[in-house]
Order: structure tokens, then sequence, then C-alpha cells
């Protein structure tokens, strides 16, 4: 329930404090004297999207704050929930814009996005006039309408679940097709390109070890001489070796005349000749490996250019050539299992169909129930309002499948016996549509507990007993709850449980609009101005009083 309404220098309001009340809230006043101001401003802090220019001329910002009540059980408390807003009984929404343009916002005093707002606002308040901003006139939403009255949440969320399922199955089967299209129309590159690649089964490292043999055999010749001549120079008879032999020889000979004195270089020689030896065995292992068929080398430039030349064919450096070929053999068995996988895709599909087929049919049926139950409630709402001839229908026809299955919803109406059915908004009169959106509305809003229902002069363009009717159906409806209703009519305004007057004033050259609470007298006065107009008279306070019950 909103409890208060806080407004600071917004249009044409300086300041203003309203305290609203269970009941049937009326807020009265003459044509442009402000009352739509209080609305904008109600939807500014709701986050409502509407006019930029808000703030009041002068000002440097204006300030909305409204006040709400929210129970234990009110959906608020879910949306605080998610988006990390403590939650406490009073829920506090306050909102700011500056005169540049910038908006922000608090909901219990923490900062919060525009959407947040939004969505406490699906759960707080519910406007609805003449020309509907909530979608009872566009046959778009009509079929949610009837969704949210019916209860269908779960036969809806089953539907687009098999929908999904089914535009998955959909897609996987035409991607699949397409694939195997493509993988066709290379199959011939595909098996001459595995099976060249396959003959040749190059390894990776192998350029590489291709090259080093490559370039040591073509410079064998070469150093061959060389590593020759310092073989010789080691291991000759004149060589290094057999001297540094005949040196140690020659040196253990003496060395019981010489004493310790030889020992040092006794043990240096010694362990020289065996690093010699170990250079010699190095020196010999060289030579061999110089040692090469003379046709090797045409065998190891011949298996290195032809690696090069399928690397360069693939554009792929010569190590990847492995892994391309396990690449386009993944791609043939693609190709040769390619019928059995589409075949299993199409059954898939199948499936999906068939879930979809049932989700949708029972989804169908649940609409046909809700359909005949809203007529029937719609039938008896709109006798009270002095329509009992006139018929309404919730006419299902299909429509192709989607997310939220096959059948198209439209409200139409039949405003006479014997008339045509149209559609809602283009068969009812003015009267006649605010009596049929008052009675749609009562009937689409009979579980919305908790919110605050607000009517923006949804009895404009009817008077008399079908206004009295208006009233009382209002009246009937915000038993137990909350209902805000601007009117001209003086017979709503008089079965209000409260009354505010909607004021504008000039005052030292600035236009303002007040809103002031009326007490009995003084709302003896608004129902007479409403009846008699600028001049109140004997006879409109006497028809106000009696209006008022006495």
């Amino acid at each position: 329930m909103l409890r208060g309404l806080d407004i600071r220098d917004l249009l044409i309001i300086d300041r203003l404090e309203l305290e609203f009340q269970p009941g049937l809230n009326v807020l009265t006043g003459e044509t442009g004297a402000g009352k739509s101001i209080l609305l904008d401003s109600l939807g500014f802090v709701l986050g409502w999207r509407g006019r930029a220019d808000l703030v009041r001329a002068g000002a440097e910002q204006g300030e909305v704050t409204a006040v709400f009540d929210v129970p234990a059980d009110h959906p608020a408390r879910g949306v605080l929930e998610e988006a990390g807003i403590p939650i406490e009984d009073e829920l506090v929404l306050r909102r700011v814009n500056r005169a540049d343009g910038r908006k922000t916002a608090w909901v219990n005093d923490r900062r919060a996005s525009g959407e947040v707002l939004r969505a406490l606002s699906d759960t707080l308040v519910e406007l609805h006039g003449q020309q509907d901003d909530r979608g009872l006139l566009n046959p778009r939403v009509h079929r949610q309408l009837l969704d949210e009255f019916g209860g269908h949440d779960a036969q809806v969320e089953a539907t687009r679940t098999a929908w999904r399922d089914l535009s998955r199955a959909a897609k996987a089967l035409d991607q699949a097709r397409a694939d195997l299209a493509a993988a066709q129309a290379e199959e011939e590159f595909l098996r001459h390109a595995v099976a060249e690649l396959e003959a040749l089964a190059p390894e990776p490292g192998e350029d590489a070890e291709l090259d080093r043999r490559r370039r040591l055999m073509q410079a064998a010749e070469r150093i061959g001489e060389d590593i020759t001549k310092a073989h010789q120079a080691l291991s000759s008879g004149e060589g290094a070796e057999a001297r540094m032999g005949d040196a140690l020889r020659w040196l253990e000979g003496v060395v019981d005349q010489a004493g310790e004195a030889l020992d040092p270089p006794i043990s240096a020689l010694g362990r020289a000749l065996v690093e010699l030896g170990d250079a010699v065995q190095g020196v010999e292992a060289a030579l061999d490996s110089l040692t090469f068929n003379p046709h090797e080398l045409e065998t190891v430039e011949e298996r290195l250019f032809a690696i090069r030349a399928m690397a360069r064919k693939h554009q792929v450096a010569p190590d990847d050539l492995g892994g391309f070929a396990d690449d386009l053999r993944t791609r043939l068995d693609a190709l040769d299992a390619g019928a059995d996988a589409i075949a299993g895709l199409e059954q898939d599909l199948v499936a999906a169909q068939s879930r979809y087929d049932s989700a949708a049919r029972s989804l169908s049926s649940a609409r046909t129930a809700a359909a005949t139950a809203l007529d029937k409630a719609m039938s008896g709402e709109l006798a009270p309002l002095k329509m009992e001839r006139a018929v309404f229908t919730t006419e299902i026809t299909g429509t192709e499948p989607g997310p939220d299955g096959r059948d198209q919803v439209t409200f139409t109406v039949a405003t006479n016996p014997g008339a045509p059915a149209g559609p809602l908004n283009k068969i009812a009169s003015g009267g006649e549509l605010s009596r049929f959106l008052l009675a749609l509305k009562v009937c689409l809003t009979r579980e919305a507990d908790g919110l605050t229902l607000i009517f923006d002069e949804i009895d404009r363009g009817v008077g008399g007993a079908t206004a009295d009717a208006v009233g009382r159906r209002l009246a009937s409806l915000s038993q137990g709850g909350q209902v805000l209703v601007v009117t001209h009519s003086p017979q709503v305004a008089a079965l209000g449980d409260h009354h505010w007057q909607v004021q504008k004033s000039v005052a030292h050259g600035m236009t303002l609009t007040t809103v002031t609470p009326l007490s009995t007298a003084a709302r003896v006065d608004e129902v007479a101005r409403m009846i008699s107009g600028d001049t109140i008279t004997d006879a409109g306070r006497a028809a106000a009083r009696e209006l008022l019950g006495g």
C-alpha cells in the first residue's frame, strides 16, 4: 500500500506531502489543476519512463519520496532480496532529478538503478486509464493477460522449454547438413590429401634433423681432412699420445732416484693420457659419422624437400603436418559418418517436435478453459456497470508456432445484442470503453494482492447512474486494498473513503499546485462544484449531500 508521497520542486509543485489511506482515495480538481502532475511524480519515483523536464523552474533539483507498506508475503521482498537491498516492513523509494537531467535513486537508503525501481513498481502499483498503458487495448499482449488470469505459468514455461529444445534440434540438424554438404564438396581433396600425408608420414622435429644431417654431409669432405689431421697428431707413432707415453716411461724409470719430486708430474701425465685417450675416441667417432653412402645425401635432401613442399602446399609449418593430417582425417571421418549422424539428429528433431506439440496442446486447452472463465467473470462485472446487454468474448485462434504456443488471443466485444463483435479498442465508445476496461481490470487483478491500483479518469465520458455504477465498482475493488482515482465525476468522488482536492494558484508571479485533504464540509463544496461548475449553488450543495449520503 502507498502510504506517503513527498514531492519537492517538481514542475509546478514546490513542496507537497500526502498521506494516503487504505480503501478508495479520490483526487479531484479543475482541469489543468495538476492532477496529472501527481501521477508524473509517482511514476518518476517508480522509475517509469516519462517527461524529462520535471525540475521546477529555478530549482537545482526535484525530488520525490514514496513510502509503501510491504507485508511479509509481499512480492516486492523478492525484488529487494535479488537486488541485495535491506528488507523491512516499510519500503522507502527516493529519486532525485537534477536540473542538468541526471537522475539518482535510493531504495531504503541504498543506491538503486532504474531497472530495480521498475521491477519494484510492477509489484507495488498498477496505473490504468482509458488509454491503457498496460496493454489491455493491445491485442499483442492479450495472450499474456489471459495466461496471467488462468495461472498458466507452468504450462507456458513447459512450452517455452520445448520450443527451445525444438529450435536447438532444428539448428543442430541444419548445421550437420550444411557441414556434410561442405565436406562432400571437398571429399576428393580430403581423401587425396590424407593419402599423400599418410604416404609421407612426417614426424615432429624431422625437418630440423634432416636439415642438420644434410648440412653435415655437405661439409663432410672439407671438415674431414682437418679432423683426420687432428687424429694423426694425437695418435700416430709421432703423435702426442706416443710422446706423452715415452715421457711417462722415462720419468717412472728414474722416480726411485729422484724421490717425491717426480710424483706430481707423473700423476699429471697419467691424467693427461686418460683425457687424451677420450679425445682420440671422440675424434674417431667424428670421423666415423662423416662416413656415409654417397647416395645418402641425395636421399636426405629428397626427404627434406618433400616435407617442406608439403608444408608449403597446405600452408602449415613442417612440424604441424602431423596435426594437420589428423584434422583432415577427422573431417573425413565426419564425412563417412555424416549420414548416420544426420539420421540421429532427424530422430532428435522428431522427438523435440512431439514434445513441443504436446506442450502447446496442453497450453491451448488451458487457455480455452481460462477464456471461458474470463468471459463468465466479465459478464458478472459488466452487469453492475450498466452493461448487462454487452458481450465480452475471448477469441482464441491459431497462429504460427512460437515459444508461447500456437494461439492468438484477442479480446472482443459486442456492445448490443445482435451487433457484430470486434476488437475491444475499435468497437466500444469512450464511455463504454472505460467500463469495459474497468471490468477487465477487476477480473485480471483478482489475485494481485498488495498492489495499489490507480485509475486515471477511468470514468471519463460517463455520467448519472452509469458513473455511480463505476464508482461503486471502484469502491468494491478497493475493499481490503487501496485504490487511487483521479476523477471529474461527482458520483465517483462521493463514494471515496478519502478525498483530496487538487488546486492551482498564482502567488508572487509563480504558479503552484497544492493538494488538500478535505473535511466533510469542504467535501460537500467540492462535490457541489463538480455538479454545478464554478458557481456553487444551494441546489448543488443539496445534491452533493445526497450523493455523500446525507
